[in-house]
């Protein structure tokens, strides 16, 4: 049987071999690549042998594709095959025409790019889609049968990386995302960056362990996957530093565990490589160390619990040497890493003395011992720093989507850099992008015309968002282009996206997507999208001090409706993010609904379907807010009484939509935790992180709310439930007695009920399901028939 893809494919087949194969002649030896050459010889030199990288690769294959396994196979071949750069060559099996035989040869400089050119493969000339099991998972319904794939063209198919590095990761991503994941979900990881041609990931998750002798199991398949990979960044773990400073430098166990975070916050209190954050303990043991103590790092009374590090002199004899032993502790675990040492002291932290004098011998303490360890040492960072050999440095452009440094830094004063997408702050759930600046800034970085200059020093593209399985249509795109080499139509690539998500053609949901493409996808203000709905980031202010503005304004040319500040300035009201209009994203929701009974059987559809109604509805439930605030100044008590009883209920309707996925979930996150505790203490104690990274940080007091809450917010079901709509209702309430009583809000006991009821959730134990329940496409036009159905429905 016939691909439904076939004919598609040989179009895109031409649009891929023009952009890809005959652009690609153009080298990426780069200045910057020729900075960074020697890294790269090292790598290729310790790189696992061919034999072990197929393997790797034929267990992914297996995994993802178990009835399809013997279409393809699988070669590694010599950078001379790519002209010397890294590429993935896509042929017909010579036999194919016997049955039983392979059909398709995909051959790879490493197995990363062997896995990356099966799903090129997959993506273009069989329409499949991968994604993240939570935001919907595999499409594969479009494959074609054993002895039936499409063919590529004769010659084959070269498609070479521009640039060498394809980094991925956050710093903070181990705790937003991965804090309770077993191998099971790491191994389903190390395969998606490996299809996506990830070969530059942070790994740091679990070392921690590595002192106490119980990573065993992990370690072997981490090794694995550490050589497999042509470049993993080491990104080294706090209790390396355990360990270190428990075994040289005569630290003990407590004071040690008073030093680092709980499990739901170590990605707090890491010190990757050695940056010169040492326990308070350390004072005692080397009474004439150059110790200092840092500032406040959003905590409310100071407690040194929570905030106000210590940090070791540059100039003191111990940083090198704790350094030194930091790294070779490692290497004597792991016998070898891949050279690239992650490290950013000042990450969310003031610096003790405001000068480039400081910082700059600083950079050099930290590399010296980087390098008294390793002597291939190359120093991995945010920040541009003065006092690191040429070559030895490697800067990440970490927002480059929304606010790029090469254009404004003479492309990092000639120092290596990645161009990275952030995008998303704490794993917040929100439908939001910037497709066209995915689409062109990363070639634009190593191509402008203005700025000749980039293209000499940009090395690799990267995605460092604080948390995933969120917005699959962004990392798709933004995944693709460690593979191009021209800017990517996206209007084109949006219309066969939805193609491939879900397996088949439907012409209105090509409509809707072309929609979310020009609206939600489209967010050019400059702004930094962390999610304050009021669903999930309740204001912390007296309602009398929210100024409504009436009325329709214009926003970038885009309609947009009411918006809320405030007369005095405060920190408590973030206001929340609306770029778009509304009234466009409905629009496309109803495209959405109304091709359900073509696609309700695919789970990427749910998924989206679900999110996009969850997205209206959210924008919905702020205007609401603003209604109630307005009738409050209007000591409209019955307008407050009915308007928010409305809104609590639009928050029970919103858990009971979000229950029809799995992707939306609280159950798992809390389950996952529970499930790596050894004992019942070790189960409240990572059930109670898991609660508290996603609510309010463990800071507070009775009375003042902790600075850090609602940063890691999240539209699950049972969180919607159980904590966000209660803690609306209590601050409703004092609004009603308000009006009541004529006396003004009290805004203090407000905050102590909604503080006791944050930490009496923390402290919960009751089960949520870690199954969907319900039907995504019936509940989803409930909800739109019930609350968005109308040309009027934000003026309620």
């Amino acid at each position: 049987m016939d691909s439904p893809f076939r004919s598609v494919s040989l179009i895109l087949f031409f649009i891929i071999t023009i952009t890809l194969s005959t652009l690609a002649v153009a080298q990426s030896s780069t200045i910057g690549v020729q900075y960074i050459s020697r890294l790269l010889d090292i790598q290729e030199r310790e790189r696992a042998p061919p034999s072990v990288q197929l393997a790797a690769a034929y267990a992914v294959l297996q995994r993802l594709l178990p009835s399809h396994y013997s279409a393809f196979q699988f070669r590694i071949i010599s950078k001379k095959q790519c002209d010397g750069e890294y590429c993935f060559i896509l042929r017909n099996h010579p036999s194919s025409y016997i049955r039983g035989t392979p059909e398709i040869v995909i051959s790879g400089v490493t197995g990363v790019e062997v896995l990356a050119g099966l799903h090129w493969y997959l993506r273009y000339w069989c329409g499949s889609h991968i994604s993240w099991d939570k935001t919907g998972g595999v499409q594969v319904a479009s494959m074609p049968k054993l002895g039936s794939f499409p063919r590529v063209q004769d010659a084959g198919v070269l498609v070479k990386r521009p640039i060498p590095l394809n980094y991925y990761q956050n710093a903070v991503t181990s705790s937003y995302t991965f804090a309770w994941w077993d191998w099971k979900r790491w191994e389903k990881e190390i395969d998606w960056m490996a299809l996506q041609g990830i070969n530059l990931p942070l790994a740091f998750t679990g070392q921690e362990a590595i002192w106490q002798k119980v990573f065993q199991d992990f370690q072997k398949s981490g090794i694995l996957w550490s050589l497999t990979f042509i470049g993993l960044a080491t990104y080294f773990s706090c209790t390396n530093l355990h360990f270190t400073f428990n075994q040289k430098f005569n630290i003990s166990n407590s004071d040690l565990d008073d030093f680092f975070g709980g499990p739901g916050f170590l990605a707090w209190s890491l010190l990757p490589a050695f940056s010169g954050n040492v326990p308070a303990a350390l004072q005692n043991v080397f009474p004439s160390a150059k110790i200092t103590q840092l500032g406040n790092w959003f905590s409310v009374k100071s407690d040194p619990r929570w905030c106000c590090t210590y940090l070791l002199d540059a100039t003191d004899p111990l940083f090198i040497e704790i350094g030194r032993a930091f790294i070779e502790q490692q290497l004597k675990e792991y016998g070898r890493t891949s050279h690239i040492y992650n490290c950013d002291t000042f990450d969310e932290n003031t610096p003790p003395v405001d000068s480039p004098e400081y910082i700059s011998s600083l950079g050099a303490a930290i590399y010296s011992g980087m390098q008294s360890g390793d002597s291939d040492a190359v120093w991995l960072m945010q920040a541009l720093l003065n006092s690191v050999p040429l070559g030895k440095l490697v800067v990440l452009d970490l927002f480059a989507e929304v606010k790029p440094i090469w254009s404004t830094s003479k492309q990092f004063y000639g120092v290596p850099y990645i161009w990275c997408m952030l995008h998303n702050f704490a794993g917040n759930i929100e439908m939001y992008g910037i497709l066209d600046s995915i689409a062109f800034g990363p070639v634009e970085a190593r191509t402008s015309e203005n700025t000749t200059m980039a293209s000499l020093f940009n090395v690799g593209v990267g995605m460092s968002m604080e948390g995933i399985e969120q917005n699959p249509v962004v990392y798709d795109l933004m995944s693709e282009m460690a593979f191009q080499h021209e800017k990517v139509d996206v209007k084109a690539w949006i219309n066969q996206y939805s193609v491939r998500r879900y397996g088949r053609s439907v012409p209105a949901i090509q409509d809707a997507w072309n929609v979310l493409y020009h609206t939600v996808y489209n967010c050019t203000d400059g702004a930094t999208d962390k999610n304050r709905d009021v669903i999930v980031a309740f204001p912390d202010v007296d309602p009398s001090i929210i100024s409504v503005t009436e009325g329709k304004y214009q926003n970038y040319g885009k309609p947009v409706s009411k918006e809320a500040v405030l007369k005095s300035e405060t920190s408590s009201y973030d206001h929340p993010h609306l770029w778009y209009s509304t009234s466009e994203v409905i629009r496309a929701l109803e495209l959405f609904i109304a091709s359900g009974n073509e696609l309700s059987a695919s789970n990427t559809y749910r998924y989206d379907l679900i999110d996009l109604t969850r997205q209206a509805l959210a924008k919905y439930a702020n205007e609401l807010f603003l209604n109630i605030i307005e009738a409050y100044q209007l000591n409209d008590a019955h307008g407050v009484f009915q308007l928010s009883r409305r809104f609590l209920e639009l928050v029970e309707d919103m858990d009971s939509l979000l229950a029809c996925h799995d992707g939306f979930l609280l159950g798992p996150w809390l389950e996952s935790a529970k499930q790596l505790a050894q004992n019942e203490e070790q189960e409240k104690q990572y059930e109670w992180n898991a609660r508290t990274q996603i609510t309010m940080w463990f800071d507070n007091t009775e009375e003042e709310a902790s600075l850090l809450r609602d940063y890691g917010n999240k539209y699950w079901s049972g969180l919607l439930r159980d904590y966000y709509g209660p803690r609306a209702a209590i601050y409703f309430k004092y609004m009603i007695e308000s009006l009541e009583s004529g006396d003004g809000f009290r805004l203090k006991d407000w905050r102590r009920e909604w503080i006791k009821l944050t930490n009496d959730w923390q402290n919960g134990r009751n089960v949520y399901p870690v199954e969907s329940n319900g039907d995504a496409l019936i509940t989803s036009q409930w909800l739109y028939n019930k609350y968005l159905q109308g040309t009027s429905v934000f003026d309620h």
